[in-house]
């Protein structure tokens, strides 16, 4: 029985958007909700072409309404919001132009930096005048290789508001990453830093410039950054190419463009998917979409008001760097911090929380995990008073996680899991103020959003395992993938599965309660004997061992069935002797099942894992099976992936 942590006071119910909104759809459709989110996610559903345009009206969108809201078709990705509706997103990015703050940045040297709304809108401004005077014109690619600065964000904005489609990779990626996405999609002008910091270290760049611009034809037009506080990095240059610096921004003169109009299905971004199985996918959004569900889940779902601090831990590579930024619409500030997240302090994060008065802090279950393996005490000796809600995201965060939260954390805060992707580049199923949160599970679906888990027949179940679908279309479903011919890979990715149903490729239960319990990725779940089995069953026990640091567990293809492998990398100090092994499995015997006791356990030094650091459970057991890894360059460090070549124990 899952243990109930948190309820929002009647207080706290009373006052937040989620009933502004009950009363505002109640008094316009006649309808009586009662405080009742099940009843409020119902109706959504029924009534997708309201409930949509009453997030449009409720959140003041800016842009101009046309007659139809959905425009229907047999096909689930046909089915269009909207169609008529026309609106520009950065200038709903652009909600204020004041002297208050719109944008906070610290690296983690400590060098700190402001934008007013006002600078933010002058900024943005300039960079309208850059691009037009440059050619970039509407439907053009602009591609970031940028740090999670101020800049990158005005960029964005003054893409957008041309109606060019904007591609950002973080600087992490290595040169071959960044040309197997961007070759994909023929930008005509990139926007590079020099450097960015890393845990102390500083990594030039700019140095990999001359290798990107020549394997990338369709770029010619370079605008160098310097990373913030510091002078910029001599570079090799390519005559082929005309160069551009901040300071030949900053001397723009101001001119007040009006902000053209587009279609609300209008190319937005480029996002790209993690790559561990293939090419990466080019996944186009939609601008109308993804404001939308932006707007509802900020507001609605995250209680996201204005002159609200937000600071989510991301890079610019991640889905969470759009949805933090689109913060900007619903009036809030939003706060970058670029580094490492424990630079010289553990709790670093949260003593930023508390300096910048957050009201909301994202960050990874992984994050929250090595802060329960640290036995961080952060609620008596940080103030947190400002903390509304944190929000959790990137793998399922465990029971002990969430217990962690409120131990040690802070007991009086909404702790939202939340889980969805950059297929959306938004959320499936995430949190409310209505309902309690319960140890170990997601609050519910989003508004609007008719999410079911469904058996291998397709048939909905409650509280049996299965597969997270999505049987009615919404407004942020992709426009496309960029270069897909007759949406054959598209229809492949989504709805291969189940015909005409979005299906999500999450291994997840849904309670009787609405809530979800999500299992790991499908492609990554374990069949002993047959039997589907979820990997973060067995990660939330061994994570509870202060021996180990961390974990993965893959499926190996043994004498015509799976056996699991748990690889396990040890904290200092510690080894893997037989007495540790039994205490693992016995403690994975009990708490989930005989089933899931692994066979073998084998110490590594590393796990591959993505640029995002999520874990790669497919590029493991591929390669302990022999099989090739197609596209290595997706992994943060792929050299680690022979360790697990040939490894002795699993030949016998």
């Amino acid at each position: 029985m899952a243990k109930k942590l948190w309820a929002a006071s009647n207080n706290r119910k009373i006052n937040s958007n989620l009933n502004n909104y009950e009363k505002y759809i109640s008094k316009k459709f006649n309808q009586k909700f009662n405080k009742n989110y099940n009843k409020i996610l119902n109706w959504s559903i029924k009534n997708p072409s309201k409930f949509w345009e009453s997030i449009w009206d409720y959140s003041r969108v800016k842009g101009i309404k046309g007659k139809i809201k959905l425009k229907k078709s047999k096909t689930f990705y046909k089915n269009h919001f909207f169609s008529d509706y026309k609106l520009n997103f950065a200038q709903n990015l652009l909600s204020k132009n004041d002297n208050s703050k719109a944008i906070t940045f610290v690296s983690e040297n400590g060098y700190k930096e402001k934008r007013s709304w006002k600078e933010l809108n002058i900024n943005s401004n300039k960079i309208i005048t850059f691009l037009k005077s440059n050619k970039i014109k509407s439907g053009d690619r602009v591609a970031a290789y940028l740090p999670n600065i101020i800049e990158t964000v005005e960029y964005f904005i003054g893409t957008a508001a041309i109606g060019a489609i904007w591609s950002s990779c973080s600087p992490d990626f290595g040169v071959k990453g960044v040309i197997e996405r961007f070759t994909q999609i023929n930008p005509k002008i990139l926007i590079i830093t020099d450097r960015y910091y890393y845990n102390g270290k500083e990594i030039n760049v700019i140095e990999r410039l001359p290798e990107i611009v020549n394997k990338i034809k369709s770029i010619k037009r370079v605008v160098v950054l310097s990373y913030p506080g510091k002078n910029l990095t001599k570079f090799k240059k390519n005559k082929s190419i005309k160069y551009f610096y901040s300071k030949d921004i900053k001397n723009i003169k101001k001119i007040n463009h009006t902000f053209k109009k587009f279609s609300f299905n209008h190319p937005l971004a480029i996002l790209y998917s993690s790559g561990t199985t293939g090419k990466p996918k080019c996944i186009c959004h939609r601008s109308g979409g993804v404001l939308l569900q932006h707007l509802k889940e900020h507001q609605l779902h995250c209680e996201i008001k204005p002159g609200n601090n937000i600071f989510y831990f991301t890079t610019c590579g991640w889905m969470m760097w759009n949805w933090l930024v689109s913060s900007l619409a619903s009036k809030a500030s939003i706060f970058l911090f670029d580094g490492f997240p424990m630079y010289k302090k553990n709790d670093l994060l949260f003593r930023l929380a508390s300096r910048e008065k957050i009201n909301l802090l994202g960050v990874s279950a992984k994050y929250i995990d090595s802060l329960k393996k640290l036995n961080l005490k952060i609620k008596n000796k940080i103030n947190l008073k400002n903390l509304k809600v944190i929000c959790s995201t990137g793998s399922p965060l465990s029971k002990d996680g969430f217990e962690y939260v409120y131990n040690n954390v802070k007991k009086n805060v909404h702790l939202a899991s939340i889980s969805g992707g950059t297929d959306i580049v938004s959320c499936f199923v995430l949190g409310n103020v209505y309902q309690p949160v319960y140890s170990g599970e997601i609050q519910g679906n989003g508004l609007g959003l008719d999410v079911k888990v469904f058996s291998e027949k397709g048939k909905s179940k409650i509280n049996k395992k299965g597969e997270l679908v999505c049987v009615s279309p919404f407004p942020s479903v992709p426009l496309k993938f960029w270069k897909d011919k007759n949406n054959t890979k598209f229809e492949k990715a989504y709805f291969k599965r189940f015909k005409n149903i979005w299906h999500h490729g999450d291994y997840a239960l849904k309670t009787k309660r609405g809530g979800y319990i999500i299992y790991g990725r499908s492609d990554a779940t374990l069949n002993p004997s047959g039997v589907r089995l979820g990997t973060a069953e067995i990660y939330s026990e061994v994570e509870k061992f202060r021996e180990i640091r961390e974990s993965i567990v893959v499926g190996q293809s043994w004498d015509n069935d799976i056996r699991i492998i748990l690889f396990v990398i040890l904290n200092d100090k510690y080894e893997l002797n037989e007495d540790l092994k039994l205490k693992m499995k016995k403690q994975i015997r009990f708490n989930a099942s005989p089933r899931h006791v692994p066979s073998k356990i084998i110490q590594v030094s590393d796990i591959p894992r993505t640029k995002n650091n999520k874990i790669v459970e497919l590029a493991v057991k591929n390669i302990i099976e022999g099989n090739q890894i197609k596209n290595k360059e997706a992994l943060a460090n792929p050299k680690i992936l022979d360790e697990f070549k040939n490894i002795k124990e699993l030949k016998y």
